[in-house]
């Protein structure tokens, strides 16, 4: 049977990241993908593409969750989510549920400069991350959680994991891009015992717009079709490479990836361990 995977993440208005990034991305992943709204992002073209965020009522999203869970849903990621009441809807939803869970701690849109509020970074901190099979967050994001101001080294990168670990996560993947090796992506993958390197070779563009969505959506997508989350995130790193390399101009602003596996089965991905 097609497995069903739940999103719990906000609408990009220009279809590249948020749910629309995820749907496309378990949809090229043979899931059934199923959505909870928690937030509408428009983006103003008269205003240099300016970001304008609409919350959705706790209520409207509950009843989202309470649809999504009588589904028997078999694994669910969130992104985007808002506020500190959000963030507990989701996690009584995963409690409820009792299925892997891919937290992706997204905490700004791109093209924002803002962090979350304080009380919704530490909802995430102490509510969220600790129920994650695995969680996904960039180094900006592996930064607030782990209480760094920055990660500048991979001493910090690996410190990060293991404070973010022992938080309660299960498995932490830092997204570090070109710390390691400014030739080659690189993510950190941390079990609590080891840690694995994930690399593909750069590529040299621009358009990455949902890059970080799509990833977390194949992860998520992966080990509900059964894979292990090593097996799950190489899987992932190969599809979101490929997705990245088919990246295109949407329009003078933003460029999203393409989220389908064009040259997955080209992209050689090392994994190192130690």
């Amino acid at each position: 049977m097609r497995k069903k995977v739940l999103t719990i993440a906000g609408s990009d208005s220009s279809g590249g990241a948020g749910i629309q990034a995820d749907l496309k991305t378990f949809h090229e992943h043979g899931v059934y993908g199923i959505s909870s709204l928690t937030t509408v992002v428009a983006m103003d073209p008269d205003n240099g593409w300016a970001h304008n965020v609409f919350p959705m009522e706790l209520h409207t999203v509950k009843e989202q969750l309470k649809t999504a869970i009588s589904l028997n849903i078999n694994a669910l990621k969130t992104g985007m989510l808002g506020s500190p009441d959000i963030i507990t809807a989701a996690a009584e939803v995963i409690d409820q549920a009792n299925i892997p869970v891919v937290i992706d701690p997204v905490m700004v849109c791109k093209g924002e400069d803002d962090v979350l509020h304080p009380e919704n970074l530490e909802s995430l901190r102490k509510t969220l991350v600790p129920r994650a099979t695995i969680t996904t967050p960039n180094l900006f994001e592996a930064a607030k959680l782990a209480g760094y101001r920055l990660i500048t080294t991979v001493e910090e990168l690996e410190n990060a994991a293991k404070i973010i670990h022992e938080s309660g996560a299960q498995h932490v993947l830092i997204k570090a891009g070109k710390l390691v090796d400014d030739t080659k992506a690189t993510d950190l993958l941390y079990d609590g015992e080891q840690f694995h390197y994930i690399q593909t070779d750069n590529v040299n563009t621009s358009y990455v717009h949902g890059a970080g969505c799509s990833y977390s959506a194949a992860i998520t997508a992966e080990i509900a079709n059964g894979k292990s989350v090593i097996e799950a995130v190489t899987s992932a790193k190969a599809f979101i490479t490929s997705a990245v390399k088919e990246g295109f101009p949407l329009n003078q602003y933003v460029g999203p990836v393409y989220q389908k596996a064009i040259h997955k089965e080209a992209i050689n991905v090392k994994v190192t361990t130690k």
